[in-house]
């Protein structure tokens, strides 16, 4: 079994790069790609708890981009996590989310009347870690502003509140371009009912896409099945994972829920080979 799609304390997931890896040997998985939002932190923490086990850890990234009115994220798979170009968006993406939780403690004490400061959202993550809504969400928890994070999602935190602040952030031109020239994979996360992922998808090969993430637990049969044909018909590969951002307990319900084929995996490793023949030749 394979899950190319988790999260750690490094971004918005809930246990460490080293419990993602025992978690995931403990229920049978071979390959895992750690991908956390705008960070590489978690590979070589990661890649150290893996001594020793039956299991290949991939270096991975997920980057967080808005295209119109979409937000599009696109990941990265056997990226070089120091690449100075990967890093540089990961910084840019930082210091946005640095900005966007500043202006959204204002709204929320505006229209709340509750008062965080950066402490507070510092608090709920870890050092070196990428901040997003849900530190501001277990913040608002914490202060009794919500009873749970849905509740400040809900109330606080999601596009239509009058107290969301939406950030900049590279295109996914940008992000697709950073990944690539860090000799990784790029792949359209998520891709769902998305309206323009075929324009998008076909304007981004321009810029070294080479996959759309296929499997993922909000994709209805339906949805695989047509953006595994649209990957067919554009040459493109698909990936997929649980996108998984729980607690220990919760890993067996998310692999129920969503089955990855280990084809996906070797076709991956081809499409890395290609990326890196490109790169002799061009050299």
């Amino acid at each position: 079994m394979i899950d190319l799609h988790m999260h750690t304390t490094f971004s918005d997931g809930s246990i460490t790069p080293a419990e993602v890896v025992q978690m995931a040997v403990d229920n049978g998985i071979k390959v895992i790609a750690i991908t956390d939002h705008d960070n590489t932190r978690s590979y070589a923490e990661a890649v150290e708890a893996a001594q020793g086990k039956d299991l290949v850890v991939i270096p991975g990234i997920e980057i967080n981009t808005y295209w119109q009115d979409y937000e599009v994220h696109i990941l990265g798979y056997f990226i070089n996590p120091d690449d100075e170009l990967l890093q540089d968006v990961c910084q840019k993406h930082n210091q946005q989310r640095g900005v966007q939780m500043r202006e959204m403690m204002a709204l929320i004490k505006t229209h709340g009347n509750i008062g965080l400061d950066l402490d507070d959202i510092k608090e709920t993550s870890r050092e070196g870690g990428t901040l997003g809504r849900p530190h501001v969400a277990r913040a608002l928890v914490k202060k009794g502003g919500a009873a749970n994070m849905s509740e400040a999602f809900r109330k606080y935190l999601l596009p239509k509140c009058p107290t969301y602040f939406r950030r900049q952030t590279v295109t996914p031109h940008e992000a697709v371009e950073a990944i690539y020239e860090s000799g990784g994979v790029a792949v359209i996360a998520h891709p769902g009912d998305m309206p323009i992922i075929r324009d998008l998808a076909q304007d981004l090969m321009n810029y070294g896409l080479r996959g759309l993430e296929a499997y993922h637990k909000s994709h209805s049969p339906g949805e695989i099945e047509f953006h595994c044909s649209l990957a067919e018909e554009l040459g493109l590969i698909v990936t997929g994972g649980t996108d998984f951002h729980g607690t220990v307990d919760a890993y067996p319900t998310a692999l129920k829920r969503l089955h990855v084929p280990d084809w996906v995996f070797e076709k991956l490793k081809l499409e890395k080979q290609r990326i890196d023949m490109a790169s002799i030749k061009a050299s």
